[in-house]
């Protein structure tokens, strides 16, 4: 196994290409903020594992080989579930299940496109938000404070952001969690006691509206159960294109 030098992670986004399956780990790959290990020698590797500096106990795996992932998996710590291609989830669960008599469970992965124009909700409580919302972002929960980012600037700036304000406070969010050249991928949430008002359809709306006049895809993805998040993209007029699964060994007891 070995792990990635910076220079070499540049490499592996090359390597695993910019699609909405691959738009978070191919930016963290580009940006620094994962540490990545692969089985073989670059470019021509076996398997790969992505921990996201962001969700770090949720690497993404790739590569078809599915011993060779669980060689990698097996030498890291920290990791609670793999994120893998489909193909590869029952191979690499029964190795899990063979190797340390854990039963394993799988959760499908959902991964969208924006490849029309998005469809616009406008919302009177809702719009873009700036660096003079970082103390509003600063003291909302953390729910709806946004991630993928070093700093609340570093997301309003180098990402984007829109939020529903109600009474000065921030409710909902919704943000470019990770950004390639082609791709952004959008997070969104709603505090629970907002949640039915429209308010993340509108939000990300208006970030995919700006994504879209950026000249790249809107990327969006969520759990197979997530039906609240599977609404809102079909109203933005998100399409499936692909999905990968979730590998989940079972907690302690």
């Amino acid at each position: 196994m070995t792990k990635l030098t910076s220079q070499e992670c540049l490499v592996l986004a090359d390597v695993i290409g910019d699609t909405p399956m691959t738009v978070i780990s191919a930016s963290r790959l580009k940006q620094g903020a994962c540490s990545a290990y692969v089985a073989g020698k670059l470019p021509d590797v076996n398997a790969a594992l992505v921990f996201d500096a962001y969700c770090f106990d949720e690497p993404s795996g790739f590569g078809t080989d599915a011993d060779a992932l669980w060689q990698l998996l097996k030498a890291t710590d920290g990791w609670s579930c793999i994120n893998v291609g489909s193909a590869c989830a029952e191979p690499l669960g029964k190795l899990i299940e063979s190797n340390t008599r854990t039963p394993v469970r799988y959760y499908g992965d959902v991964c969208h496109a924006l490849l029309e124009p998005v469809h616009c909700y406008p919302n009177d409580s809702v719009r873009r938000l700036s660096l003079e919302d970082i103390d509003r972002l600063a003291k909302a929960p953390a729910e709806v404070q946004g991630n993928g980012y070093k700093t609340h600037q570093a997301m309003l700036t180098e990402g984007i952001a829109a939020g529903a304000v109600v009474d000065g406070n921030i409710v909902a969010v919704a943000h470019t969690y990770a950004e390639t050249k082609l791709h952004a991928d959008i997070g969104v949430s709603t505090l629970e006691a907002w949640r039915e008002k429209g308010f993340a359809t509108a939000a990300a709306s208006l970030v995919a509206q700006e994504i879209q006049a950026r000249g790249k895809v809107p990327a969006w993805s969520c759990g197979e159960d997530n039906f609240a998040s599977f609404r809102v993209a079909q109203k933005l007029g998100f399409t499936e294109v692909a999905r990968r699964t979730y590998v989940i060994p079972a907690s302690p007891e």
